[in-house]
């Protein structure tokens, strides 16, 4: 691993999302470019993956009891996330998706 990414993994990550927000990493399938008849499909063109991993979650939210309400999911689960939803940003080149708590589909084991 060279001396640039060794750095950015001890990074901190920028962003921290409020309330019961979610910001997850989708997992990218390893699947080749191409169709068995050699057909090269782009990048814009490939479905994304449900599966995300989880790089920041928010406090919580307070509930109708005024009780905090903790999230049920926390950094580095592997998650299930809806195809179209959650709010797309790109930080430092690489693009995440933010998701209210109650968005998130299941927690994979």
């Amino acid at each position: 691993m060279n001396a640039k990414k060794k750095n950015m993994k001890n990074m901190p990550f920028k962003v921290r999302p409020l309330g019961d927000r979610i910001v997850v990493e989708a997992i990218e399938e390893q699947a080749a470019n191409g169709t068995e008849s050699g057909l090269v499909i782009p990048d814009t063109a490939k479905e994304r993956s449900m599966e995300s991993v989880v790089v920041a979650v928010g406090s919580g939210k307070v509930g109708e009891d005024d009780k905090k309400v903790f999230l049920e999911v926390k950094k580095g689960d592997r998650v299930l996330v809806s195809k179209f939803g959650g709010t797309e940003i790109k930080l430092d080149g690489k693009d995440y998706r933010i998701f209210n708590g109650d968005e998130i589909l299941a927690v994979l084991e």
